[in-house]
Formats: C-alpha cells, sequence, structure tokens
C-alpha cells in the first residue's frame, strides 16, 4: 500500500478501481510528466450517489461530500495509469464543475471537498491551482465534476 493510501485509509477512505467511463474516452492519459484525468463524477460501486442542482435539490454541504468523492475517484484513474501513487510529485490543477441553481454562487466552497481531499491524499504536494465553474447541468444529472491534472515522477 502506497503512503497515499495509508493517508487516504486514515481518514476512512479507499482508493476504488478506476470508474469505467460513460462514453467513448478513457479515465486518464499520461503525456510526459504529466497525467490528465478526464472528469470524475461521484460514483460509488459503478452507480452516481447523487444528482441534480446544487442549491436546489442538493446542498452545498452535500455537494462537497460529492466533489470528494470525484476526487478520490481521479485519484483512482491516476492510478490506473502509474500504478504506485507515491509517484505522484504534485497536483497541479484541479478543474471542478458545479451544476448550480441560477441563484447558486459557493461553486468554490462545493469544489473544496476535493482540494481537501487532494491536500490530507499527497500533503503539501496536494495543494494546487483550481477552478469552480458553475454550469447548468452536467452528465447524467450529477451535481458535481472533477478533473486534476498530476505531476509524476519518471
Amino acid at each position: 500500500m502506497s503512503n497515499v493510501e495509508q493517508r487516504l485509509a486514515e481518514i476512512g477512505r479507499t482508493v476504488p478501481d478506476v470508474v469505467p467511463p460513460v462514453a467513448a474516452y478513457i479515465p486518464a492519459v499520461r503525456s510526459g510528466s504529466y497525467i490528465y484525468t478526464s472528469g470524475q463524477l461521484p460514483m460509488v460501486a459503478g452507480a452516481l450517489t447523487g444528482t441534480g442542482k446544487v442549491g436546489a435539490e442538493v446542498t452545498a454541504e452535500d455537494a462537497k461530500e460529492l466533489a470528494a468523492t470525484c476526487a478520490i475517484n481521479a485519484i483512482a484513474a491516476v492510478k490506473s495509469v502509474i500504478g504506485d501513487l507515491d509517484k505522484v510529485v504534485r497536483v497541479v490543477k484541479v478543474v471542478g464543475f458545479v451544476a448550480s441553481d441560477p441563484s447558486f454562487t459557493g461553486q468554490p466552497g462545493v469544489i473544496n471537498g476535493a482540494s481537501e481531499l487532494l491536500k490530507q491524499a499527497f500533503g503539501d504536494a496536494g495543494v494546487h491551482a483550481r477552478s469552480a465553474v458553475g454550469v447548468a447541468v452536467l452528465p447524467l444529472d450529477a451535481p458535481v465534476e472533477v478533473e486534476i491534472i498530476v505531476e509524476v515522477a519518471d
């Protein structure tokens, strides 16, 4: 078990098997020293764990937890490419999308769920640049989607 997986276990999280794609793409791609993940939905055991718009059917607190689930799925996608998560040198960038009620403006707080989990998993190497974007709708009516870019050692 990697140090990253041990840190996640300490907070009650495990890295799942990579979520199979729901369309024509792969979960992650390596280009040079970087891994780019596809957008990850809050899937657990092959099922979406919540649907709807944040600020309407989904609370900001619940959406924050869903963003953490997206982040753990992104970690799984990275692991599927490199095998050992301890090869991650740095989480470089996180992009989070929040399906938002038109009046909802708390997207950064929602995506903190992903950012905080990445910091817990990777320590200081998990601190990253980030965008948190409100959108009208996401695939499968998911409330949140997260993608990450990580730098890895050779």
